[in-house]
């Protein structure tokens, strides 16, 4: 009965695959992404986002995601993500953190495509109580050539 199914559900989509509409030719192009991921003690967080662009004659089509996770051993941990959209930009933001007593691990990403502009940072930090914070921060940005 499963093999019936599945064989049914690829011919529905086999036979629906050619009336999918053809991708359009970009005249420019990009994607930007950045990642990371701070740990200490029994704590991690972890946040990344990625967007991409594509200028065609009709005008830019856009993408992005975004997303993160955060656990800790015996502590807590909470995650949240925010798309925006509005005529003008996309944006995309991604906190993570995850904390143990004093002990703690924070992630944030943000990710932001305007006017053929994308641009993505991320900064992580992780602590342990009486050591000096450990903290990075990753950046990547594109702007798509205008014609």
């Amino acid at each position: 009965m499963k093999i019936t199914l599945l064989a049914a559900g690829l011919a529905a989509f086999t036979l629906a695959a050619p009336l999918a509409a053809e991708a359009q030719d970009c005249n420019a192009a990009g994607t930007v992404g950045t990642g990371g991921t701070a740990s200490a003690g029994g704590t991690s967080a972890t946040t990344l986002g990625t967007a991409g662009a594509c200028a065609t004659d009709d005008g830019t089509n856009a993408s992005i995601a975004s997303g993160g996770s955060a656990a800790a051993v015996d502590g807590k941990a909470r995650t949240q993500t925010k798309v925006n959209e509005n005529p003008n930009q996309l944006k995309a933001q991604s906190k993570a953190q995850a904390m143990d007593q004093g002990t703690f691990s924070k992630s944030k990403t943000k990710t932001r495509v305007k006017d053929g502009a994308l641009e993505s940072n991320t900064r992580t930090m992780s602590h342990v109580p009486g050591q000096k914070p450990i903290i990075n921060t990753t950046e990547s940005g594109t702007t798509l050539p205008q014609p």
